[in-house]
């Protein structure tokens, strides 16, 4: 052996042996002759301690090999690198099932928070994504982030569509800022309790700002429960902090608040930022909606919001209508969009209402009653109440007018 390793100059050594004593006097002969160079040796016996007394080895043991293969096999487990990077789990291969609560969503619509999607694999091709990428059922997206992220990423892309608001994140805020919801922040509670009560294991927490009424905030607290937390901030300089600081702490998925609350202190652009579902409370009432409405606009926008637009509908039992009012008559340009819908319908084993109609859009929408808007989150959104006197875009009217209650969908667009 002496002879062999002095004959030529090796980096490396497998030891590969089927009786542990000849495996132990190799490893004896080794150190003597060549103490640093680098070992791998196959353990494929019930000891454990032989090899453990030597420098820069490497030992690999063959029943975990065995059963590593054996548990990539099995259904519902996520596939994470071995050989490549550290090999803990930080790089994980998931495939997206029908149903999933990612399917037909835009990568650029999802926060990836300490994990990224990297690729995308779709008919044995490979696609590197883009923010306007959209994910359909069956692809299979290479991810990468914390194992123990990509382990609750993993959870979350197998469970089915109905567990609004995911993937946006998990449980439900509701901003009550007594500057303006003084009046109305009772009210707005019980509609937040009323949502979660709908959905499946989540929970709800309130943050109020700006605590001027100390008989209103007794009543309100009178409605925590085991699934309703309610925390006031009588700091109020490091409202906009605080929130974020909330949001990621409570994984919040969906924020609720008033349209002069969204105003307020750059709200509207800290969401806009953290890519949340807005939930904005109107003069209708959320336990009286029957039905929820989206008006078509650019086809982007609508396949990225169309996931969120059925999954809240099915959550809360409402009819889902898409509204095509163009005051041209150009329908054709939209058949794509009214082809996607169609499709989602018939995965969610639900009914979409598609509604063709030479008219203004904003006329149609102030004559409905008892809907929720469904709409794109707009990076801005216009406050101006002069501009809806001149203009026919449904993003002009979004906060101008409180009738109908509204959720704003984070999308992607080129």
């Amino acid at each position: 052996m002496n002879r062999i390793m002095n004959e030529t100059k090796f980096s490396n050594l497998f030891v590969v042996m089927e009786d542990i004593e000849d495996a132990r006097y190799v490893l004896k002969n080794i150190a003597m002759i060549k103490p640093k160079i680098r070992i791998t040796l196959v353990n494929q016996w019930d000891d454990h301690t032989i090899g453990k007394d030597h420098e820069n080895i490497t030992i690999v043991h063959s029943d975990k090999l065995i059963a590593a293969h054996l548990y990539d096999q099995l259904p519902n487990v996520p596939l994470v690198a071995q050989n490549v990077g550290l090999g803990q789990g930080e790089i994980m291969e998931v495939h997206v099932p029908f149903g999933s609560s990612y399917a037909y969503r835009h990568v650029g619509s999802i926060l990836q928070q300490k994990w990224k999607i990297s690729a995308l694999y779709r008919d044995e091709k490979l696609i590197l994504p883009e923010d306007t990428t959209m994910i359909r059922p069956n692809d299979t997206l290479l991810i990468l982030g914390q194992p123990i992220v990509l382990n609750g990423v993993y959870k979350t892309i197998n469970k089915r569509i109905g567990l609004f608001p995911e993937p946006f994140g998990k449980n439900i805020y509701l901003i009550l800022d007594l500057r303006h919801d003084k009046k109305e922040a009772l009210l707005c509670l019980k509609q937040s309790i009323y949502l979660i009560e709908k959905l499946e294991d989540k929970a709800l927490f309130v943050r109020i700002l700006y605590p001027n009424d100390f008989d209103l905030i007794e009543e309100l607290k009178t409605l925590e429960s085991e699934r309703v937390t309610i925390s006031i901030s009588y700091e109020n300089e490091n409202a906009a902090f605080l929130i974020k600081n909330d949001i990621h702490e409570f994984d919040i998925g969906l924020v609720m608040n008033s349209i002069p609350t969204f105003e307020a202190d750059g709200l509207k652009e800290t969401l806009y930022d953290l890519k949340k579902l807005v939930f904005l409370f109107g003069d209708k009432l959320l336990y009286n909606i029957k039905n929820s409405v989206v008006l078509m606009s650019e086809n982007e926008k609508m396949e990225s919001i169309s996931s969120t637009a059925f999954d809240i509908s099915e959550t809360l039992g409402l009819g889902l209508t898409l509204g095509d009012f163009n005051p041209e008559g150009d329908f054709e340009s939209k058949k794509m969009i009214i082809d996607h819908y169609e499709t989602l319908a018939h995965i969610f084993n639900m009914e979409v209402n598609i509604e063709q109609k030479v008219a203004n859009p904003i006329r149609e929408l102030s004559n409905m009653e008892d809907i929720l808007q469904i709409a794109p989150f707009e990076k801005r959104l216009n406050t101006d109440s002069l501009r809806k006197f001149i203009s026919n875009r449904i993003q002009d009217f979004l906060l101008t007018t409180n009738k109908h209650p509204k959720l704003l969908v984070p999308f992607a667009m080129t």
